[in-house]
């Protein structure tokens, strides 16, 4: 993360923009808010550090990953954990987003689907997401803190459209966790339109997000799939399938270079590494060596 775009903190607890503020804070050591509650929403993404959160009467436990959302009025506060004696606290990261009642109302006459999760959330709640799920919010919070940090042409705009698609996000994360019994019955089915898609499309360029695209599915979505069928990523899946199919080219004595073509490679470079990984020797080789050696792979 880059510490440029960190905020030092203070106890303020209410906006002075009308709309939405965005904070990274890193410190060292944790000042202590008392319990509060604010007239606006706060998002709030937990990075690091040794800390729980109060909300009402319940105590959460915070971990890498947790984002909570905390709805006007709701009494709340961060509370650091004793660390064990001799043993330094780690810093507390976190990101907090403020949105303003007013700016969500706007956002919620263009779609209610802006606003999905905060019918859940009553008085407050702790959502819990893999490093994929978060890594990508993540990602979509830094990008905003440097728009924000930035002084270029069209910033204002880019801001909104970026909280605004952060929102969406979440939203979108909510409903289809609780929608996942349905999304699992569905999951058979996607997966095997996924390997026949690859299988058929071997030789072109294929990535997550083109996949995710012809499939008409959220990409996060094949990620998983993939994983939880086959217990490695996309992109091993479709190396594993480019380097068996080049093999199977190499013995039927296809020069390496033009099996490296069929098969969808990119360049020679990144799949000789590849071959080499997997087969121990060098494409051009494969041949002499498999009937040298007597040896299958």
């Amino acid at each position: 993360m880059n510490e440029k775009l960190s905020t030092r903190f203070i106890t303020r607890q209410y906006m002075l923009s009308q709309d939405f503020e965005l904070y990274y804070y890193s410190d060292a050591q944790m000042t202590q808010v008392p319990v509060h509650a604010h007239d606006y929403y706060e998002f709030y993404f937990f990075l690091e550090g040794d800390v729980e959160m109060h909300i009402g009467s319940a105590v959460y436990p915070l971990r890498h990953g947790n984002v909570i959302v905390i709805p006007p009025g709701t009494r709340h506060q961060a509370v650091q954990r004793q660390a064990p004696a001799g043993a330094g606290a780690p810093p507390y990261r976190r990101f907090v987003l403020w949105l303003s009642r007013d700016y969500l109302q706007h956002l919620e006459q263009l779609s209610r689907d802006y606003t999905y999760l905060l019918q859940k959330c009553l008085p407050g709640y702790v959502y819990r997401w893999d490093d994929l799920v978060f890594n990508s919010l993540q990602a979509k919070v830094f990008s905003l803190l440097e728009e924000i940090h930035a002084d270029r042409f069209g910033r204002e705009a880019r801001v909104s459209l970026g909280i605004a698609d952060l929102l969406l996000t979440l939203n979108r994360t909510v409903y289809e966790q609780e929608h996942a019994s349905a999304q699992q019955a569905q999951g058979t089915d996607l997966y095997e339109s996924a390997v026949r898609y690859i299988e058929t499309h071997i030789h072109e360029p294929l990535t997550l997000d083109i996949l995710a695209d012809r499939l008409h599915a959220s990409k996060y979505h094949v990620a998983h799939l993939f994983k939880e069928k086959m217990g490695i990523s996309l992109h091993r899946y479709i190396t594993d399938k480019r380097l068996s199919l080049c093999r199977d080219a190499l013995l039927d004595g296809i020069p390496a270079g033009e099996a490296c073509r069929m098969c969808g490679f990119s360049d020679y470079s990144s799949f000789y590494r590849a071959f080499m990984r997997r087969y121990g020797v060098s494409p051009s080789n494969y041949f002499l060596h498999f009937y040298n050696s007597g040896t299958s792979y």
